[in-house]
This record gives structure tokens, C-alpha cells and sequence, in this order.
């Protein structure tokens, strides 16, 4: 979920937004103010310049404004921290909120979260609603003051109760993530769609989200592609994505590969790794584009150096493959190390795989069972294939049948054929297992019916009718059973 952070709000139109409740009918300091809302800088400035040295508070921020904004002089953040300075030691405000920004960012000044924790207070607590956002956010992130999640929510409702759209926003995620109040996805979504009415994209974008996954409401796909839709017309890179998402897979909007290039190519324009990622697949399978390798790489390239783990394991591929780039074993390690070292499954297996073979780096048997033990432990099923080849051979690990068929089973139910042929052999030769015929049998079984018409489907079937001809009419009709009724288990399911 997109969170909001905090924005230096330029411009006269929010000054005078701020300085409304404060002002008298006419003046010259709202004459002022008329002439900079006209885009007549000169004008407001010969008029505030005097009014602020005589100590009038509001010409005084007007003035910080001008010098943070460079409006009508030179931008100046010390001019601008210095005229904030006089406004806020008397009281005023908006500026002891922004003199609170400038802390909070070290312009004009040292940077100093704990300054500015106490300008946002003090113009907290005289229900200036931009202060109250911004001391909610300190609270939140822990800056100047202890992490607070209570704190933080108790002044997100302040200004939120206000209708300021950016506590709205961030009260709406502390219900989502149940931060200083209890999980409440009916209560984030209210909030949500209180701003995103108001053409807030991160709101729009966390609506969407909310109805694809159905927290809080409904699930219902169309009502996400309206959100998401909504915050990717506004620049929103995450939406543009999730969009780009709905057009390539689905569901929500029938399947449009040239719609869904179209969002991926604004959401990586502004460095979206996911969406460079996603681009590189498109590439690389030819999907809705001529199939490109060189292309392919370059997005994949993009997005691993920004360290997105399934990008950097693509690159791997292709520098082990030597698609749209010289084969490199050693360079297919490297990326892989980097997509493994972040619990990336297919590349741990990968690198167990190099390690084991000694291609790109020094083999070493120990350290291929260590990476096929990680990609294993997450349910990947070629991994725990492969750790089970490494107990049966004693390679990297001490010789263990029984750990080997652990293992083997793992992968076969979820129907990887490697680990079927494994485990079926385990059970003809009652290796690891009591000798099972009727077992071996079934698992031979469902090898050569995923091979259909191969080498390896011949094999499993020659496998398969020597078995046979160890047993009984019987016990091949209740093998061939168990074949039939046989059903992929996902990973972690019961």
C-alpha cells in the first residue's frame, strides 16, 4: 500500500487556504495576498515587506513563503526560516508548521527532527490540521520523538475530522495495517474512499487493491479497475502496474497484451521495478510483442539493479542460456547469488545446481545441498528433487534413503516428474521404503502420462510393465486406481 509522506506545500493558493481564518475583511496585507494569488509578486512584496517588519505575523509567513518558494524574489531558505521564525514565536500557526518543514528537511537550517516535533506540536495543539498531520507522521516513523503508533493515529483523526485529505489518507492506513488501533479493513476503506472522492491517486490506488483482494468489501474486479484506473490516469506507478497486471492476466478485464505493454511502459518510465520486470517476461516469451531477447534483458537488467529478486533470477537465466547476451556461467552466479541471498526460490536452486556441476563457480557439493535445502524448505519442488538426488548419493551430505525419500515425496505430490520416477524407483527397490509395488507402480505411472509421447515416456512405461509383471491383476487394477485419482497437493496445503 502506497503511504503518505511528507510534501513541502508550495504556493500563495495554500496560503491563503492557511491564513483565511486569520485574516481581517480588507487591508493591506490582503491586498497583498489578492495581487500574489493574481501572480503580481512585486506587488504583494512591496506591500508585505513593510507590514512584516512592523511584526504582523501573517505578512511575516507570507513573506517565508515568497523566500522558500522563490515567488516575486530569489529563493532563500534562511530568509524564508527567518521571517517563519517571527511568525511562529508569535503564535502563528501555519508558521510554526512550517518552520516544523524546514527542521524536518534541513532547509535553511540544521536538519533537526526533535526542532521540528515541537513547531508541529505547538501548532498542533491550536488544531492547525497540516501540523497535525505532519506531528501523526513523526510519530509514526519515529522521527524526534519515540515510535508512537497510538499518538500517531490519535492526530491523523484530528486533522482527518477536518477533511485534510492526507491525514484521511494515512488514518485509513493505520486501520489497514492495524497500527495504534485494531485491524479494521471496513474502517480503512471508509477513510480511503473519503479522500479518493477528493481525486487522492494513493487512496484511489489502496481502494483498488482493497476490492481486487476483498478486505473490507466484496471482492469484485471491476470495481479495482475502476480505482486502479483512476490513480494510473493520475501518474500513480503502483496502479499503473496492478492495471498493467489486470490487462495481462486477468481477471477484471478480458485479457489485452497490448494494453497491458502500454502500462507497464509508464509505470518502468518512472522506475517501477515490478513493472521493468514484467516488461522483460512480455519480452522474452513474445507476448503481445516480437519475441526479443536483447530487449528482454534490458528490462530485466533495469529492474535487478534495483535489487527486485525475481529480475535479477531472470537475468540469470539468460546470461546462463546466453539469450540476448554472451552465455556466462559466472555472471549467471553472480545474479543469481544476489536473487538467492533474498529467498528467491528459483534461483537458490539454480546456484545449488551451478555448485553442484561447477559451472561459473568452483564445485562444491556442500554448498549445492545448502542451496537446494533453502529453495526446498519454501516448497520448491525441483529443489527438494534435487536435495533428495543428493541424499541418495551422499553428495554434500551424509548417504540417508529415508531423508531421500522425504524429500522425493514432497516434490512428487506436487507432480514434478523427476521426483515421481525417484520415488517409484525408491519403492521397486525398497530403498529408503518398504519394497511397494502397487506404489511404485502408480508413481511410474503418472511420469509417463506426463510425458505422453517421449524418450522418457517410453522409459517409464518399460519401468512401469516390469513392475507389472511382479503382480497380481489385483493389485495393478487398484495401482492404476491410485494413478487415476492421483491429484497434485499444493505446497502447505493439508
Amino acid at each position: 500500500m502506497v503511504r503518505c509522506k511528507f510534501r513541502l506545500v508550495a504556493g500563495i493558493l495554500f496560503l491563503a487556504v492557511a491564513l483565511t481564518p486569520l485574516l481581517a475583511a480588507s487591508g493591506p496585507f490582503e491586498d497583498g495576498l489578492d495581487a500574489a494569488k493574481n501572480g503580481d509578486y512585486a506587488t504583494a512584496l512591496r506591500l508585505w515587506r513593510p507590514l512584516a517588519e512592523q511584526g504582523l505575523d501573517n505578512a511575516q509567513y507570507g513573506l517565508g513563503v515568497m523566500y522558500r518558494d522563490g515567488q516575486g524574489v530569489p529563493q532563500d531558505y534562511a530568509e524564508a526560516v527567518k521571517w517563519f521564525r517571527l511568525a511562529a514565536e508569535q503564535g502563528q500557526a501555519p508558521g510554526q508548521s512550517d518552520l516544523g518543514v524546514m527542521y524536518l528537511s534541513g532547509l535553511g537550517v540544521p536538519l533537526d527532527y526533535a526542532a521540528a516535533a515541537e513547531w508541529f506540536r505547538l501548532a498542533a495543539e491550536q488544531g492547525y490540521a497540516p501540523a497535525q498531520h505532519k506531528l501523526g507522521v513523526i510519530y509514526r516513523e519515529g522521527r524526534g520523538v519515540p515510535r508512537d503508533y497510538v499518538e500517531a493515529t490519535k492526530w491523523f483523526r484530528l486533522a482527518a475530522e477536518q477533511g485534510y485529505a492526507d491525514a484521511q489518507y494515512n488514518l485509513g492506513t493505520m486501520y489497514l495495517n492495524g497500527q495504534g488501533v485494531p485491524q479494521d479493513y471496513a474502517e480503512a476503506l471508509r477513510w480511503y474512499q473519503l479522500v479518493a472522492a477528493q481525486g487522492y491517486a494513493g487512496a484511489q490506488y489502496n481502494l483498488g487493491a482493497m476490492y481486487r483482494d476483498g478486505q473490507g468489501i466484496s471482492q469484485d474486479y471491476v470495481e479495482a479497475v475502476k480505482w486502479f484506473r483512476l490513480a494510473a490516469e493520475q501518474g500513480e506507478a503502483k496502479a499503473q502496474y496492478n492495471l498493467g497486471v489486470m490487462y495481462h492476466h486477468g481477471p477484471g478485464l478480458p485479457r489485452n497484451y497490448a494494453e497491458a505493454l502500454s502500462w507497464y511502459r509508464l509505470a518502468a518510465g518512472q522506475g517501477f521495478a515490478a513493472a521493468q520486470y514484467n516488461l522483460g517476461v512480455m519480452y522474452e516469451r513474445g507476448s503481445g510483442v516480437p519475441e526479443n531477447f536483447v530487449r528482454a534483458v534490458k528490462r530485466y537488467r533495469e529492474a535487478a539493479d534495483q535489487g527486485y529478486a525475481p529480475a535479477q533470477s531472470n537475468l540469470g537465466v539468460m546470461y546462463e542460456k546466453g539469450l540476448g547476451v554472451p552465455q556466462d556461467h559466472a555472471e549467471a552466479a553472480k545474479w543469481w547469488s544476489l536473487a538467492a541471498e533474498q529467498s528467491n526460490s528459483g534461483a537458490q536452486f539454480n546456484l545449488g545446481v551451478m555448485h553442484r556441476d561447477g559451472q561459473g563457480v568452483p564445485q562444491d557439493y556442500a554448498e549445492a545441498v545448502k542451496w537446494f535445502r533453502l529453495a526446498a524448505e519454501q516448497g520448491q519442488a525441483p529443489g527438494q528433487s534435487n536435495l533428495g538426488v543428493m541424499y541418495v548419493s551422499g553428495q554434500g551430505v551424509p548417504q540417508d534413503y529415508t531423508t531421500a525419500v522425504k524429500w522425493f515425496r514432497l516434490a512428487a505430490e506436487q507432480g514434478y516428474p523427476d521426483a515421481q520416477y525417484n520415488l517409484g524407483n525408491m519403492y521397486i527397490n525398497g530403498v529408503g521404503v518398504p519394497q511397494d509395488r502397487i506404489q511404485a507402480y502408480m508413481w511410474i505411472s503418472l511420469v509417463a502420462s506426463h510425458f505422453p509421447s517421449s524418450g522418457d515416456h517410453n522409459e517409464a512405461v518399460e519401468i512401469r510393465d516390469a513392475v507389472a509383471a511382479e503382480m497380481t491383476p489385483a493389485q495393478i487394477a487398484e495401482a492404476e486406481k491410485l494413478a487415476r485419482e492421483w491429484r497434485p497437493r499444493r505446497e502447505g496445503a493439508e
